[in-house]
């Protein structure tokens, strides 16, 4: 049979109820050009492939209707008319993958199918090792040469599972770890990442290649990373599902590292079921002994992620809403329609317990980010040597290698902006003894006496927060425009985070964050499902150039605390 099919969608997205309370709620409704929208799909190859999901992908494929070679070949025809020159989201597309595709066909055709990744093909983010062809240089050109020994443990993972490894993805550089007023999504290996949506907007970052390529229908799933705010801020920009995982549940092995106290590795997708296959796919069942991270709470694993994919996942659920210290700098027409959001939820059966707050002091200290920046400056140095210890055939070896290379190739690497964060991890002005009490100090203010103290002095199933604001233009001369962000409390806990769309403000996606203590991906996922099916509020990327009209100015809800509170130091790594 032929493999042009198209893929029956088997969902129909009735969002002009929710989608038009959101619109409402907003300040001004978003004046689209609908020319602009139209001529970009027009030329967008395999329209089919638009919101696939996996689960209809495999079906497709058991039926004989699609192969894995000609679903890689859709997707890179995808990348070649709509990436390049466009999004530029991919850093490098496997010259393996075909051949790994057509073996995969063959073992289908001889009745071994691995798993429902059999076949898919996945993008990964820049900075996670493949033992191939491809690069693994963060987005740098200081650590492009030879490819690594080995792959990560995730790469591996995805393998052994039957994943078709497309490609790698763009991404801040060096994970966003490397200077002030630094641009998300921008490298010098890669350039410049754009928002699908609306292509002068930023994709948010520092796993910008992997939502925006995820979002763009130019995989099935992506990977990306996550210190705080990487994963879940890319699929706030770029209207997709993000899963941030407990630190531990997925392996860091083979990953360039920021700190192995926060980094985690974790799924962009279009809905919650294919993130959560991906998760299956990707969690490291036993310890790795190659990330010691992975030695706990291997018995919380459940067998099935995709298992808590529940339609009716909130009935029932108790949801906390924190607001002091954390809605004080979010926007009106973020908060209206994280409002909105809240009432379907309520509507969909949830008991919304509003507000469930952080006590003063800790909201506070979390807000000041002084403890966590303490802990990232001390453990980077040291995790990013062991890490470059592992690789050669490429120009650096350590840190300080990494600035002089930086600076010998100013005109390349330093032309938008420094390496100051290289520079005071270098240093290294912080003592062991310091660098013990910060870690302490960020781990019982996000964990113990932050989120864990509101699920049980409330008796909550999760907490729920806006992700992040609608996607800014892009400024590469001053950098990003960051107005406000919710990930470090989990960040800082080492706690588990997904984000879904919740709506639009003028045509920019903006996503709901749902969080949960450590190991509560399960749960995480049972409510995320149950207010995407509640909702359906992700829409489909456009590829506008920009938008038609200019936003009216960015305002607060309400008036600024009485009691003054710290501004959110915010964090995109």
């Amino acid at each position: 049979m032929s493999d042009d099919s198209s893929i029956d969608s088997g969902q129909t997205y009735d969002r002009k109820k929710f989608l038009g309370m959101s619109a409402a709620a907003a300040a001004t409704p978003a004046l689209v050009s609908l020319s602009h929208a139209a001529a970009a799909r027009a030329a967008g190859p395999a329209p089919e492939l638009e919101n696939a999901t996996i689960a209809q992908l495999q079906a497709a494929m058991a039926a004989g209707t699609l192969t894995a070679l000609s679903l890689v070949q859709k997707y890179q025809a995808r990348i070649n008319v709509l990436d390049t020159g466009k999004v530029n989201s991919i850093l490098e597309l496997n010259s393996d993958a075909e051949a790994i595709a057509k073996q995969l066909d063959s073992e289908r055709k001889a009745g071994q199918v691995r798993g429902p990744l059999h076949g898919i093909p996945i993008l990964l983010k820049g900075n996670i090792d493949t033992g191939d062809r491809m690069q693994t240089n963060a987005g740098s050109l200081a650590l492009t040469g030879k490819s690594p020994a080995k792959d990560s443990t995730v790469a591996a993972n995805l393998r052994k599972a039957g994943a078709v490894i497309l490609g790698k993805t763009n991404l801040s550089e060096w994970a966003n770890f490397r200077g002030f007023n630094s641009t998300s999504g921008w490298s010098g290996a890669g350039g410049l990442t754009h928002n699908p949506y609306v292509l002068d907007r930023n994709a948010c970052g520092s796993s910008s290649g992997s939502g925006a390529a995820a979002s763009a229908s130019f995989c099935a799933a992506s990977l990306g990373t996550e210190t705080d705010g990487s994963i879940v801020c890319p699929a706030n920009e770029n209207g997709v599902i993000g899963i941030k995982p407990t630190v531990g549940l997925t392996s860091r092995a083979g990953v360039v590292p920021i700190s192995h106290s926060q980094d985690t590795v974790g799924p962009h997708a279009r809905i919650v079921a294919d993130a959560a296959a991906v998760l299956n796919g990707i969690v490291s069942r036993t310890a790795d002994p190659r990330d010691p991270a992975t030695s706990v709470g291997r018995n919380k694993i459940p067998a099935d992620y995709t298992a808590f994919v529940n339609a009716k996942g909130l009935q029932g659920a108790r949801i906390g809403v924190p607001r002091a210290g954390v809605f004080d700098f979010i926007p009106t027409i973020v908060s209206d329609v994280f409002d909105t959001a809240v009432a379907a939820m309520k509507g969909a059966g949830a008991t919304i317990v509003d507000p469930a707050d952080f006590a003063p002091d800790v909201i506070n200290a979390i807000n000041s980010g002084a403890d966590e920046i303490t802990v990232l400056l001390f453990e980077f140095k040291r995790d990013l040597n062991a890490y470059l210890a592992t690789r050669t055939g490429v120009p650096i070896h350590t840190l300080a290698d990494a600035i002089a290379f930086n600076n010998a190739n100013a005109d390349k690497e330093l032309q938008w902006f420094g390496q100051e964060l290289f520079e005071l991890a270098q240093a290294d002005l912080t003592s062991e003894a310091d660098y013990l009490t910060a870690l302490a100090n960020e781990r019982a203010n996000g964990g113990a006496k932050g989120i864990d103290k509101i699920l049980s002095d409330n008796n909550l199933d999760a907490l729920i927060m806006p992700t992040d604001s609608p996607a800014w233009t892009t400024d590469l001369v001053l950098g990003d425009h960051f107005i406000f962000g919710t990930s470090s409390p989990a960040a800082i806990a080492g706690y588990p985070i997904i984000n879904v769309p919740m709506g639009t403000v003028h045509a920019l996606p903006v996503g709901i964050s749902f969080f949960g203590t450590a190991f509560s991906e399960p749960e995480l996922i049972k409510l995320a499902s149950g207010f995407e099916a509640a909702t359906n509020a992700r829409t489909t990327p456009q590829f506008m150039p920009t938008l038609p009209v200019t936003p009216a100015p960015v305002r607060l809800k309400g008036r600024m605390p009485s009691v003054p509170r710290q501004r959110p130091l915010v964090f995109r790594f």
